[in-house]
């Protein structure tokens, strides 16, 4: 496939096979295979993000009246997808999805297709840009600007060291929303992790570790991405702790999950 480096591990492919995807390379597999052998719960983190993803889109839609989603770090294609459970909502959500990643952007163009009174398209952009995202024709094209959006940065942030600045790209993207839009994050965290565990995730980390940039923050840090945002209940907390009852139901601990998640509205 034109385009793809199928040498260095991805986030997005490196995720597909810890969701026990196919969509992926060698040296996908054997990042998640070393970060797995440090961390034995890295899958189970990987599924319950998914699932605290799946439920945020059905609470903002089904019961906050959202209908325009922007998905930024989408991901490789995988059942369920964000727009299906929008679409079972209302079938005139609109959903733009958001990935700088070749593989990605070939897979999303041809699976993620719209219910007939909605409409669904990719961009391909990357989150550390966030202008180009803005003024992407597919942005223009499909979300209304001037009506509510739910912005979902669903485990992508910690994939942005303090050195590509996520805080000022986010503070970039929500200040575009109109009143009543919505951030919706989960973020990878060590806070549950002891000691020994935390230095060995922060090693495969490291530049030159060959498992490419990767930045765990704190609950605070993690808030700061909601400044001037009101946060809904329950807070910010784990995955597996935000509305766990809801479907898909969370099944982990938060020393499995090692991911902070909220939802905010912009007043």
């Amino acid at each position: 496939m034109t385009g793809v480096d199928q040498t260095t591990p991805d986030p997005a492919r490196r995720y597909n096979v810890l969701l026990g995807g196919k969509d992926n390379f060698a040296a996908d597999r054997e990042s998640a295979a070393a970060i797995q052998k440090e961390f034995s719960s890295v899958a189970v983190a990987a599924r319950e993000n998914r699932a605290f993803m799946l439920r945020a889109v059905h609470h903002l839609a089904a019961d906050r009246g959202i209908r325009q989603f922007l998905d930024i770090g989408v991901g490789m294609p995988m059942a369920t997808n964000l727009h299906e459970v929008a679409q079972r909502v209302d079938p005139a959500c609109r959903i733009l999805y958001v990935d700088h990643e070749p593989m990605v952007a070939a897979h999303a163009r041809a699976l993620l297709t719209s219910t007939p009174e909605g409409k669904v398209a990719f961009a391909e952009a990357d989150l550390r840009d966030p202008d180009t995202i803005l003024d992407h024709a597919r942005t223009g094209d499909t979300l209304d600007m001037n009506q509510p959006i739910a912005l979902v940065l669903a485990a992508v942030l910690h994939f942005c060291t303090d050195q590509d600045d996520p805080y000022a790209a986010v503070r970039t993207l929500v200040d575009a929303l109109p009143s009543g839009s919505y951030l919706v994050i989960s973020h990878a965290t060590f806070d549950p992790l002891p000691d020994d565990v935390r230095a060995s995730l922060t090693a495969l980390a490291a530049p030159g570790a060959g498992h490419g940039p990767f930045q765990a923050r704190t609950r605070a840090q993690v808030a700061t991405f909601f400044d001037g945002l009101d946060i809904e209940e329950p807070g910010i907390v784990s995955t597996v702790d935000w509305h766990p009852n809801r479907e898909p139901r969370a099944e982990g601990e938060p020393h499995h999950a090692i991911c902070y998640a909220a939802i905010g509205k912009r007043p």
